[in-house]
């Protein structure tokens, strides 16, 4: 599964994205208010339908860490979650600040939309 591994460099409006195939590890991180959500996420999506293809029996564990997305890049999350939830173990690991209500409301959302286990991780906010 190595050959799976990706990654996709953070900018001043994308999220850092990285897939480390050993340990079964999708991270996004950062800022996500792309130009275009759509093709900003369309190499994840497609990864995620490769993994489906190949029914892939890994965990897969999605670090969602997140400071701020806007509208268009929160209907490309669903669309990996749902995607997500074809394969055999998938969770999201949801990591909100913890004076960000919005944050954590906006993870409880897609939690109660689609079937993937959600993890909710509360951290303090950086300085």
């Amino acid at each position: 599964m190595s050959d799976m591994n990706f990654s996709i460099e953070r900018s001043r409006k994308t999220p850092e994205v990285c897939f480390d195939a050993s340990e079964g590890r999708l991270t996004i991180s950062g800022r996500s208010i792309p130009e275009n959500s759509i093709q900003f996420y369309r190499p994840v999506i497609e990864w995620v339908d490769r993994m489906v293809a190949q029914s892939i029996a890994t965990p897969i564990l999605v670090f969602v860490q997140l400071e701020y997305f806007n509208t268009s890049s929160s209907k490309c999350l669903l669309d990996l979650f749902k995607r997500l939830e074809k394969m055999t173990s998938a969770e999201v690991h949801w990591h909100y600040d913890s004076d960000d209500e919005d944050m954590l409301e906006a993870g409880e959302d897609y939690d109660h939309i689609v079937e993937v286990p959600f993890r909710f991780i509360e951290v303090e906010p950086s300085a």
